[in-house]
């Protein structure tokens, strides 16, 4: 990743995505997901959950996520 934080977001077909505007929700949704993923994390520490049972969790959320726009 860049020093900016978060990756050169691309389309499907790797063409870049420029607009200033979609750049700027994407870098919002993705720091508000990483501090709600860290605050999260945190808790789960301080109640003395595994570190590893939590980051497999996130990964499995991950892995569940739907595509509604996905093109049949």
């Amino acid at each position: 990743m860049s020093k900016n934080k978060w990756p050169v977001w691309k389309r499907e077909d790797k063409s870049i995505v420029s607009c200033t505007e979609k750049i700027k929700v994407m870098k919002e949704n993705f720091d508000e997901i990483n501090q709600l993923m860290q605050d999260a994390f945190e808790d789960g520490l301080l109640m003395e959950v595994s570190e590893e049972q939590m980051k497999t969790v996130f990964e499995e959320i991950i892995h569940k996520l739907n595509n509604p726009y996905k093109k049949s």
